[in-house]
């Protein structure tokens, strides 16, 4: 599949899914030390090239914003307490506003598949929703699963680039569906 980036974006928060985890899965916010975790996981997603590039990257962006840590990021861990996934209900500014944020959603490789994406999402969706009232996510083609997922949730995209419809398609054709 051509890397191609994509933006997403959801026009009101209205209506967001629930799902809850999986027996033996649960949700938790962030909590100090847990940098360690998310540079983990979003390394064995490919994200950075090793733990140490993903926890500079951790501490640059999010260090000055601790205490907003504590209530937009999430883990998911597994029975054992083992941290597995990570997602980030945060903000940016986007076309002139600031707007909610999904950002950093990665589930490590080995618990993909289990249903764990959905829940992780809906946690997302259901904090930036308590301040936003819009929400957009920055994906690439590559991760089709995951566009599919956006799609459930109620994201529909926003074409930036002029390679932003050569995406589309390629994402209409690998998901066999209509997208715009």
């Amino acid at each position: 599949m051509k890397y191609i980036p994509l933006t997403m974006v959801r026009e009101h928060m209205e209506g967001i899914p629930s799902f809850d985890c999986p027996d033996g899965f649960t949700i938790r916010t962030f909590a100090p030390g847990d940098e360690l975790h998310w540079a983990r996981i979003e390394t064995l997603v490919g994200e950075f090239p090793d733990q140490q590039a993903a926890l500079a990257y951790f501490k640059r962006e999010y260090g000055p914003y601790r205490s907003k840590l504590e209530d937009r990021c999430f883990l998911i861990q597994d029975g054992e307490g083992e941290a597995i996934a990570t997602a980030t209900a945060w903000d940016h500014d986007f076309e002139g506003a600031v707007r909610g944020r999904v950002s950093w959603v990665a589930i490590v490789p080995a618990h993909q598949g289990r249903k764990l994406a959905k829940p992780l999402l809906s946690v997302v969706m259901t904090r930036l929703a308590r301040t936003y009232g819009k929400a957009y996510l920055t994906t690439q083609t590559t991760s089709y699963p995951a566009i599919n997922l956006y799609l459930s949730f109620g994201f529909r995209p926003h074409l930036i680039h002029e390679s932003c419809e050569e995406g589309w398609a390629l994402m209409e054709e690998a998901l066999q569906r209509k997208i715009r």
